[in-house]
């Protein structure tokens, strides 16, 4: 008896556990397949595209070795390229991000408070043109920043990359028009920064978007680590962004790949906070 190895891997592909469930596919298709110029998309194709991403950022392979079940590397890796200029990864996240407020019991669709901080990481060379550059104390590292913001439940309601010598100034106003831009600023009344960002450019900030926007941060230095109330939550967020092996290093050349990247990392990261166990909440009932 001949068995066709490919007819089986096309047709009874087993699943992977980053594959999405029917329940988030339900929430993400309206952005995926969204009408263009040419009408629909074929939705169950795309389903399988947007598979193949979230297996690519969890396990950092190379595109030319995505298993033959996902189909051609070449289609799905145009398919990330113009999502990625387009605006998609950022739209999937605000549509996970308030799927999470309301499991988690929020009354309100977008947050009232964010944290934001960046992250440093070292580039890779790749060869050619590259938006990486030396940035850090003393500028040590050459690479790029990540910037991510979290609401109080420390899920990721926005990110963006910038060059490593990018100011926490100037990402954090970035963040801020970013977040503006996908319509989550509505309710904004307070956002936690830490020191990096200067107390000027905290008031300008705060002026230009009608808020509050604070420094946080112990004023002594202690070798132990000592969380901050509410602005802990995006350190944490950062540490299980750096599940996604793709972020291991900036591999990319360019921001808007870079910043695709770590909107698809954030949206994997929304997906298990939406599929983890909910029993009894415990801890301070913050109203943000």
């Amino acid at each position: 008896m001949t068995v066709d190895i490919g007819l089986i891997g096309t047709v009874c592909r087993m699943p992977y556990s980053t594959d999405l469930t029917d329940e988030h596919w339900a929430l993400l298709e309206p952005v995926f397949n969204a009408p263009g110029k040419r009408g629909p998309k074929h939705a169950p194709d795309l389903r399988r595209v947007v598979d193949a991403m979230l297996y690519v950022s969890h396990t950092g392979c190379q595109w030319r070795y995505l298993p033959d079940s996902f189909g051609p590397w070449t289609r799905v890796w145009s398919q990330f390229r113009r999502w990625s200029r387009n605006g998609t990864w950022a739209r999937a996240l605000t549509v996970l991000h308030e799927a999470a407020r309301q499991a988690d019991g929020r009354t309100a669709a977008t947050p009232s408070m964010v944290v934001i901080d960046t992250h440093l990481a070292r580039g890779a060379s790749n060869g050619g043109f590259t938006f990486h550059d030396r940035g850090g104390p003393y500028g040590r590292t050459k690479g790029a920043k990540r910037v991510v913001a979290v609401d109080v439940t420390g899920v990721p309601v926005g990110a963006l990359v910038v060059s490593a010598s990018t100011h926490e100034n100037r990402a954090s106003e970035l963040m801020l028009e970013h977040l503006n831009q996908q319509g989550i600023t509505g309710r904004l009344e307070l956002v936690l920064v830490d020191r990096g960002v200067t107390a000027a450019a905290a008031r300008t900030l705060g002026r230009q978007h009608d808020l509050e926007v604070r420094r946080v941060g112990w004023d002594d230095k202690q070798p132990a680590f000592r969380p901050i109330r509410h602005a802990w939550r995006v350190e944490v967020a950062h540490g299980q962004l750096g599940r996604s092996r793709r972020l291991a290093k900036s591999f990319e050349n360019t921001t808007t790949s870079a910043t695709g990247w770590l909107q698809v990392a954030c949206i994997a990261t929304t997906l298990r906070h939406l599929s983890r166990d909910r029993g009894p909440r415990r801890g301070l009932q913050v109203a943000a």
